[in-house]
């Protein structure tokens, strides 16, 4: 009753508060930004207002009409798991051995299960092959066997989104997921010669070890490359490296993500001198097996700083197939988009917005100026507004917003794909005062409107 109650005042109060506002005119400095983006109006989406009073907007332009927000629904997930899981929530990924330990050698097999951890990169991989060997194993007699049944998730094409299925933006969650399922490959010029280096080792996958030096400015270097991962076990590189560029490193999916952790656990096992007499393979820990140990996450408030301050979008999917695993045992899309629909009701009210996997990489995520604006509000005058608040980039200083113009003046989440282009968040009035900002663009040239996002922050800002 008292969170129905809370959740009928707040929504009653805010919207009364805001009727009409869709209805407000541009002030000229930021019409006039409007109109040399040649974006048309119907194309934009604008709200900024004092956090504490949204009712006071300066700027409310068709704040009602749902966009697209590209990642800058990032900040609905991550909220809504700050408040649902904690600051300090950590995920699990324990390890089991079925078998006795002698003489180095596990009789039997050694099970991993992932529990969607999102920052599992290869050096902490590194730290759980340690641990093992810690345990006194340097031979695993049996399989090494890698538990990913924690999510339930349709295999995804790389490719399906916008055709770049070696970025590693365009990577699928995973309960074990393995280091985003991207190499690093590093280039270093030495002897004549570009040495590669690839970040973790894979088993049965060889690299080139060098590549020849090319003379000229750096440029489009990977280009020059001629990189060709058509056979994901044989990388080639037909071109070269140009010299200017120095060390230079290259972050990409790996061509074949369905099997890069067992490659990967493979690979590292192999490269810390542990043996294996069977193989290593996906199945399932058996029932009533107890782990030997586990490896903890650092901390959700850490994770949801990489997700907002660099757009993260798979570490932003595993956070939002979290929901329903901690909710309902099993992590599912549809199960999360429940219990982001459920909180959405308790604590803002209203229709919640549509979000289909948590990271914004969507074509059919939907919300309004004022729902994020809601959203935002919510957090400002939360005990968790520290935790979200540095979570987002600053401009002109740091993240996705490091190139603004509007340099230390705002603390705001962006988002781009094709047709959108987006910002939201908090801007620091030379009053004192704090506003809530978004600015969302639904149109076929997102870039042209980012000079007026700029204008907006400035304009936000000098209140005085």
């Amino acid at each position: 009753m008292v969170a129905l109650w809370r959740r009928m005042v707040w929504g009653a109060v805010f919207a009364s508060a805001t009727a009409g506002l869709g209805a407000q005119g541009l002030p000229p400095e930021i019409e006039a930004a409007l109109a040399r983006t040649k974006v048309p109006r119907e194309a934009v989406t604008l709200f900024v207002a004092p956090v504490d009073d949204l009712g006071k907007a300066r700027v409310a332009h068709r704040i009602d009409n749902p966009v697209n927000p590209a990642s800058v629904a990032k900040l609905v997930t991550t909220y809504a798991a700050l408040e649902l899981l904690g600051p300090a929530y950590t995920w699990s990924t324990p390890v089991y051995a079925e078998g006795p330990i002698r003489d180095g050698v596990l009789q039997g097999n050694l099970y991993i299960r992932g529990l969607g951890d999102p920052k599992l990169v290869a050096e902490r991989l590194w730290l759980l092959m340690r641990r093992v060997q810690g345990l006194g194993i340097k031979r695993v007699s049996g399989d090494i066997v890698l538990d990913r049944s924690a999510f339930e998730t349709a295999p995804v094409d790389a490719a399906a989104f916008d055709g770049e299925p070696l970025r590693p933006y365009n990577a699928a969650p995973d309960a074990l997921l393995v280091n985003y399922k991207s190499v690093v490959i590093t280039f270093t010029p030495a002897d004549g010669q570009a040495r590669v280096h690839v970040e973790p080792p894979l088993a049965g996958v060889t690299w080139p070890a060098n590549v020849p030096l090319a003379a000229g400015d750096c440029g489009d270097w990977r280009t020059g490359l001629r990189a060709d991962y058509t056979d994901p076990l044989r990388p080639r590189f037909a071109g070269s490296y140009p010299a200017a560029c120095g060390e230079r490193v290259w972050p990409i999916a790996f061509a074949d993500p369905a099997a890069f952790a067992v490659r990967a656990v493979a690979g590292m096992w192999q490269s810390l001198g542990g043996t294996v007499g069977g193989q290593v393979r996906e199945g399932r820990v058996p029932a009533g097996l107890r782990p030997v140990f586990d490896v903890r996450s650092p901390p959700l408030a850490e994770a949801v700083r990489d997700i907002n301050k660099y757009s993260n979008n798979v570490m932003a999917q595993q956070l939002f197939l979290t929901l329903s695993l901690q909710a309902r045992g099993a992590g599912t899309f549809e199960g999360s988009r429940d219990v982001l629909r459920s909180w959405w009701r308790d604590r803002i009210g209203g229709d919640p917005p549509v979000v289909e996997n948590g990271s914004g990489l969507s074509r059919t995520d939907r919300v309004t100026a004022r729902q994020l604006a809601q959203l935002l509000a919510l957090a400002w005058k939360s005990p968790l507004m520290p935790e979200l608040v540095a979570s987002l980039p600053v401009t002109g200083l740091d993240g996705t917003l490091r190139r603004s113009t509007a340099a230390g003046l705002a603390h705001l989440k962006s988002g781009s794909l094709r047709d959108v282009a987006g910002i939201a968040g908090y801007v620091h009035g030379a009053s004192g005062r704090r506003y809530v900002l978004v600015a969302i663009a639904n149109h076929s040239a997102p870039s042209a409107i980012r000079p007026l996002f700029d204008v907006l922050v400035d304009w936000a800002a000098r209140d005085s």
